[in-house]
């Protein structure tokens, strides 16, 4: 297909900002409202912070932003400026947030008497958060970083990386709360928050195919690369009924993009034929990027050459 490039226009590095803000701001209430004053532990830098302010004292948005400063400097060669960027503006804005709501709540949490409901609640605060600063091309830092880096590389789901680097921190948080129960708490956290990652990323990556049969193809292909910003590929077909040669529009856009061409074909040709469906992945030329695992493709080649030798 002809896709064009997606441009970096002013317009959607605002959006990328907007919702970093909004999701750090989840964020911040999941974590300084319901987990933080239960002692609820999560993973991750957060969850490292809380161990050592339950412990000591130190104020944990202090502890947060330190160890992050520390992880975005080893990020930057991976991960490049512009991640990194918007994640050091998350990581700044968390803390600032952080240490307001703290101040003005002093340090008092809630749902204290319903410890299962604070984790759900919290855990989906945190679990959005994380989903939508991974969706904008930024994260809220800790492992939402380690997560990023190795989804580079690697065909892995973003909430089970986040799982496995944080398991440990929960566990390790029975040296201070000395309470199983609490460390439970944690575990069940930390499923909702994989959860909810999960949910986030790939309900926004979602995609849909278009097959448009209209008589005024031109036009519309026209208006889908130009406004749309979509490519399409031209189909030569034949109608069976009407033994009329006929075109056919072939378009593959994210889901969130369907209003507008819905929108574009509605205008040019109402009469047009139009089928939608879902796809399960799309890759290059404007969507996702092959991940290759090297040693599934080594063992392919092998069979492969196999083959070619029978």
């Amino acid at each position: 297909m002809d896709n064009r490039k997606e441009s970096r226009s002013p317009y959607k590095t605002i959006r990328d900002y907007a919702i970093i803000t909004v999701a750090i701001l989840m964020g911040t209430v999941g974590w300084t409202l319901f987990l933080l004053p239960n002692q609820i532990t999560m993973g991750g830098i957060t969850g490292i912070a809380s161990i050592i302010y339950w412990g000591t004292g130190i104020p944990a948005q202090d502890i947060y932003f330190v160890v992050n400063a520390l992880l975005l400097i080893a990020a930057l060669k991976v991960l490049g400026w512009r991640f990194c960027i918007k994640t050091i503006y998350a990581v700044i804005l968390f803390t600032i947030a952080s240490t307001l709501i703290q101040h003005y709540t002093s340090g008092s949490g809630m749902l204290s008497d319903q410890k299962f409901m604070a984790t759900i609640v919290g855990g989906v605060f945190m679990g959005i958060s994380v989903g939508l600063g991974l969706s904008a091309g930024g994260s809220t830092g800790g492992s939402d970083v380690i997560a990023a880096m190795i989804h580079k590389y690697h065909d892995i789901s973003l909430g089970h990386v986040i799982l496995f680097c944080d398991l440990a921190i929960i566990t390790s948080s029975y040296v201070v709360l000395h309470d199983w129960e609490k460390v439970l708490y944690g575990y069940v956290l930390l499923f909702v928050i994989s959860f909810c990652v999960d949910s986030v990323v790939n309900s926004l990556r979602q995609s849909v195919q278009f097959f448009i049969v209209s008589d005024k193809y031109e036009e519309l292909g026209q208006a889908i690369n130009g406004i749309a910003n979509r490519g399409c590929s031209t189909l030569n077909g034949n109608g069976f009924y009407s033994g009329k040669d006929i075109r056919v529009l072939f378009v593959i856009a994210k889901k969130s993009e369907s209003s507008i061409i819905f929108d574009l074909i509605d205008e040019i040709d109402p009469n047009a034929f139009v089928a939608q469906s879902a796809v399960i992945g799309v890759y290059g030329q404007g969507f996702d990027t092959f991940k290759v695992h090297k040693h599934g493709l080594a063992k392919a080649r092998r069979k492969l050459d196999e083959m070619n030798v029978g």
